[in-house]
């Protein structure tokens, strides 16, 4: 879309857009700009969805460096270098939800250059959605090497698993960054995020894109991977049972259960992905394909969706503490207790 075209005076109204839901449709050649209005009831409803996000963010910022703290205590940073990335991540994603959710309460006017970088990094949720892709993608990446260990019996090296972590940052970066400065704009004062594509098809293109490269594709990889990893388990259970001496029988058990309870920790952590970021995509696809006008019914769905995975990271260390056995250990050491 042109930064010329025709824009209704009620812009000046509506509410800042939530990044990752294009609030606009081309209506005419002249590619008419028609943006979704809540009014002061929107205006409203939107305050009292930032507070919890806030509230979540605060409980994620303490939980993920809390499981960080215990992660390097435990020495397990050192072995499970992906794992302790992804926490890294969640802590990031969890501080910088909390930082932009705080600007947009303050209800800052955009003018001029730092009204356009506000709207850009803190009202399109660029950091937080840095954290999210960098998530999505470092969690691709632990299944993938889990079942290289298990299945492929092969060494991964460390300059890979660096590469990765690596590759998980810096890809997210760009694709967010790009993603934000080419599509969004600010006029009248108001942030209006992933609205200034080319045409329909750009628009369409980028949705399809988001949902088949951070959903659907990575559900495959968890569903591929993680059964032939349960499979290739039972399988070395049952030759290890037959040809186990009772003098190995000790060292090879600890070994198994602990590579067992990392595999079920992530299986549980990749399943609770899938749960959480299945409503966001599902309204994604229905405000497109059914509803490009917009309605009340399914803005509330939208930011609802959102709360679902901002939980995510949220509630991931509750994961880490309860199935990740030296972590657990760590934490349980740190409960204060009086012996009777």
């Amino acid at each position: 879309m042109q930064r010329s075209a025709y824009v209704k005076r009620r812009m000046a109204e509506d509410l800042s857009t939530a990044s990752h839901l294009s609030d606009a449709m081309t209506t005419t050649e002249e590619t008419q700009v028609t943006v979704m209005s809540w009014r002061s009831s929107g205006e409203n409803l939107m305050f009292y969805f930032m507070l919890p996000v806030i509230v979540i963010g605060v409980i994620g910022t303490a939980g993920n460096a809390l499981i960080l703290y215990a992660m390097v205590v435990s020495k397990q940073h050192k072995k499970l270098l992906l794992i302790f990335n992804q926490n890294v991540i969640d802590l990031y994603s969890s501080v910088f939800l909390v930082i932009t959710n705080s600007v947009k309460v303050f209800n800052i006017p955009l003018a001029g250059s730092l009204g356009y970088w506000l709207c850009t990094l803190f009202i399109s949720d660029t950091f937080v959605w840095v954290g999210n892709i960098a998530s999505v993608i470092n969690l691709a990446a632990i299944t993938v090497e889990r079942y290289l260990k298990v299945c492929s019996k092969k060494n991964v090296r460390n300059w890979m698993i660096y590469s990765a972590i690596t590759f998980a940052w810096i890809g997210s970066v760009v694709y967010i960054v790009t993603a934000v400065f080419s599509t969004t704009i600010v006029v009248n004062g108001t942030c209006l995020s992933y609205v200034n594509f080319r045409n329909q098809s750009a628009k369409l293109f980028y949705i399809i894109w988001n949902v088949l490269s951070f959903y659907v594709i990575i559900l495959a990889i968890f569903v591929f991977c993680y059964g032939r990893i349960l499979i290739a388990i039972r399988r070395q259970a049952k030759v290890m049972a037959s040809h186990t001496t009772p003098q190995s029988s000790t060292a090879q058990t600890q070994s198994n259960q602990i590579q067992t309870n990392v595999i079920k920790t992530m299986i549980f952590v990749s399943a609770f992905y899938a749960v959480m970021w299945f409503p966001n995509y599902v309204v994604m696809l229905l405000y497109y394909f059914l509803f490009p006008n917009g309605n009340d019914v399914i803005i509330i769905c939208y930011y609802a969706s959102l709360l679902c995975e901002f939980l995510y990271m949220c509630t991931n260390p509750f994961i880490y503490a309860t199935k990740f056995e030296p972590v657990k250990q760590v934490l349980v050491r740190m409960i204060p207790c009086k012996n009777t």
